[in-house]
């Protein structure tokens, strides 16, 4: 949804009434995740994917009765169905896909695009029942807009937000779909250096927004950029980190190769809810460095979370490298909720 941000915002100005295809839910190896969406306008044009080209075709074509009035509708494309042979979805996989109106005139759907715009964590529920279209918007403060949507919907929606995953859910005869939108993943690094330079640029590339925090003016104010993190902010970690949303949608990665610094910021991080917890140094630092933390009062469970020697094995050398292995190992975790 957000990669269509742009399109929805020119349509609107255009005045095209517009259908949004959504993916639900999916079996086997299908080609697109839960929550990929198409854009379809008025004069059938299409932005995004649902299918990574397989069956776009086809939903375009069911479109046309969402663009001719009828408010909702759920299609499903399988191995087993002739329609989705027909246009091409032969990788073993299964999905379903509900298609609705959008429109920036509705207050639901223009306070969503509001919240993507501004980067904003937010929740859309939809009501899945064909000839209709029911939709409510949880805001990051839990205020609610649009459709009243029942109680339980409400706390599952909540939930599926800390697990990072959409999900459905029947209440009655009326089934659910909560679609999170979570703002950007915020990456914390602790340390400026040579490596910290490639990791702030591959993050970039991978939309997450990136936050430098090294108390060492000698490191936070001369290491180089080819891309400025959003942040450099020179105090140790522990003056800072409690003001940032330590939760599942942050991630942070230790580079500092001080333990005074390093030590300083895991303190708070190990007892916070975020996704990662990198730490750069061999195995041997490491063990030092768990020593230390099992004196602190740090159980060995605790320790565990820290991803050490940090990043995905490439056998990586120099700074590039190391900082591509780091890029791997956050992609993983936050795919893995996938």
């Amino acid at each position: 949804m957000k990669e269509l941000l742009e399109q929805i915002k020119l349509w609107a100005v255009e005045n095209k009434p517009m259908v949004l295809a959504r993916v639900i839910q999916t079996w086997g190896s299908s080609p697109r995740p839960v929550g990929s969406a198409m854009l379809i306008s008025s004069d059938l044009e299409m932005a995004g994917s649902v299918s990574g080209g397989c069956v776009e075709g086809a939903v375009v074509k069911e479109s046309k009765l969402i663009l001719g009035g009828k408010k909702g509708k759920r299609l499903f494309y399988g191995v087993a169905d002739d329609d989705a042979w027909a246009v091409g979805l032969n990788c073993g996989g299964e999905i379903r896909i509900y298609l609705q109106p959008w429109s920036q005139r509705n207050e639901v759907q223009e306070r969503l695009t509001q919240c993507l715009s501004e980067n904003k964590s937010c929740i859309l529920v939809s009501s899945l029942n064909d000839g209709e279209s029911k939709n409510a918007l949880i805001t990051s403060d839990e205020r609610k807009f649009g459709d009243e949507i029942p109680e339980e919907v409400f706390i599952k929606a909540k939930e599926a937000f800390e697990k990072r995953k959409h999900d459905l859910l029947t209440v009655g005869e009326t089934q659910y779909f909560i679609h999170v939108f979570p703002k950007r993943s915020q990456l914390l690094i602790i340390g400026a250096a040579h490596i910290t330079s490639h990791l702030v640029q591959l993050a970039h590339e991978f939309d997450f927004e990136t936050i430098v925090i090294d108390p060492r003016s000698l490191f936070s104010k001369n290491t180089t950029y080819s891309v400025k993190p959003d942040q450099v902010i020179e105090k140790y970690p522990s003056e800072v980190l409690n003001e940032f949303e330590l939760g599942p949608y942050t991630y942070a990665v230790i580079l500092s190769h001080d333990s005074k610094i390093d030590d300083d910021a895991l303190q708070i991080l190990l007892k916070s809810n975020v996704a990662y917890i990198g730490a750069i140094g061999s195995k041997k630092n490491h063990a030092k460095r768990t020593e230390r933390l099992l004196g602190m009062g740090f159980t060995t469970d605790d320790i565990a979370r820290i991803d050490a020697p940090i990043g995905i094995d490439i056998k990586a050398q120099g700074a590039k490298e190391i900082a591509l292995s780091i890029m791997g190992a956050l992609i993983k975790t936050k795919n893995a909720y996938l």
